[in-house]
């Protein structure tokens, strides 16, 4: 009896709960679309699926053919060819043999691993910082630290080429963005002077254009209105800078520049990311970043690839030389062939396509020569302005870059002829 009684009230509180949740039914027209034995898929999800199918019937533009024997790869950011470079490789084979220490678990639980923290004190060296905290990813490093140091009362000024987790760091701060015109002072000064300090985001490398931000009259603008100033450096170390410690120490503001972040996945050839700040702003960071409490911790093989992998970029100057002399004789020879690519001294060179057809083709137009770069395009680049992102490596020979230069040469007609992207944001 007493099990029918629970067996009924039982049955009372699940219909109960379930008319609770289903509510009045007044929006019949817009019920769940059927999968067959799936989990049925919400209209708004079947609407957007179709429109971006409708973009994009065959595949997405960023999707090109697979590279083959021979073919030159410009679309990977591994600028000091270190990927395959044996003392790398070698400590992180020892590390896995040698691990003794279960760290699958949230990074605030592993402040105890003297690994890390040898690693962190070693990198807040090279940078010249007073600290640093290792993060799982690049993008965790900006998101942790933007919802760390703002929140809805805090102005955000941020490039509006600043990369993708700048701008979702905002968003998790529960920020308000504030963006200024592409390494425009004028306009951001003019959006201080009206909202207040608060904290200005920015690249010193952009991913998309090349373009070098203007730091240091970033930095006099900073300090002369009280705003925080933080420098995505993810393209900039290992490459600028004194042992590629970065385009803020290469121009001496380290002691002015309040954070810097950087991802591990670009001239540092691991997964992992960089915040570097004060002591005291980074002991509340790591307790109070979401993706540091959240997301599980980098591991014991790769803090050991993380330690071989900067000595070999502190101490291969000769790499860096080799890229900034590939740089500068794939710029020159685009220019001798009529391309526009600018003055930025960066490794990166960008193709503008224009609208994505167009890419596409410019793309398919390089991978017949064998040439493969990284196509970009919305969000990642402003809509009409999508391109195709030559990345130089120092491993490239002068025949390489020299196939590179015909090859493009050869796509001019596909080439959008105004290449200042500041005018499509402005």
């Amino acid at each position: 009896m007493l099990t029918n009684e629970i067996a009924a009230v039982r049955a009372s509180a699940i219909d109960s709960m379930h008319r609770t949740l289903a509510g009045p039914q007044p929006f019949a027209a817009a019920q769940p679309r059927s999968l067959g034995g799936l989990a049925a898929e919400l209209p708004g999800l079947t609407r957007r699926i179709a429109e971006w199918k409708a973009e994009y019937p065959d595949h997405h533009v960023t999707v090109g053919r697979a590279p083959q024997a021979g073919s030159i790869m410009l679309a990977n950011n591994d600028y000091l060819s270190l990927a395959d470079d044996g003392r790398i490789i070698g400590a992180l084979r020892a590390a896995l043999d040698d691990v003794k220490t279960e760290t699958f678990m949230s990074g605030v639980f592993v402040q105890f691993l003297d690994a890390q923290s040898r690693y962190e004190r070693e990198m807040a060296a090279f940078l010249g910082a007073e600290a640093v905290s290792l993060c799982q990813s690049g993008w965790a490093a900006n998101d942790g630290l933007i919802q760390a140091i703002a929140d809805a009362e805090t102005p955000v000024y941020v490039d509006l080429y600043g990369h993708a987790s700048l701008w979702q760091g905002i968003h998790s701060a529960g920020a308000r963005p504030r963006p200024f015109r592409h390494n425009n002072m004028t306009h951001l000064a003019s959006l201080i002077a009206k909202n207040g300090p608060g904290v200005i985001l920015v690249d010193s490398v952009y991913s998309t254009s090349g373009d070098l931000c203007p730091l240091d009259k970033l930095c006099d603008l900073a300090e002369q209105t009280g705003c925080t100033l933080v420098v995505d450096e993810s393209h900039g170390v290992g490459v600028f800078g004194p042992g590629g410690a970065g385009l803020v120490p290469a121009m001496g503001l380290e002691h002015r520049v309040h954070f810097r972040t950087f991802s591990l996945s670009k001239a540092m050839v691991g997964r992992g990311g960089i915040v570097a700040g004060t002591k005291r702003t980074l002991e509340y960071f790591r307790y109070t970043s979401r993706p540091a409490i959240f997301s599980s911790t980098v591991l014991p093989h790769e803090i050991a690839g993380f330690h071989a992998t900067l000595d070999a970029v502190r101490g291969d100057d000769h790499r860096r030389a080799r890229l900034f002399a590939n740089t500068a004789y794939l710029r020159s020879g685009l220019r001798d062939v009529g391309i526009d690519v600018g003055n930025s001294p960066a490794p990166i060179i960008s193709l503008i396509g224009g609208f994505e057809p167009g890419t596409a083709q410019l793309r398919d137009r390089l991978e017949d020569h064998g040439i493969f770069g990284a196509v970009f395009c919305a969000p990642a680049t402003p809509k009409g302005r999508s391109l195709v992102r030559l990345t130089v490596n120092s491993g490239l020979t002068h025949a390489d870059l020299d196939r590179v230069i015909h090859a493009v040469g050869q796509c001019r007609d596909l080439l959008v002829r105004d290449l200042r992207l500041e005018q499509a944001a402005a």
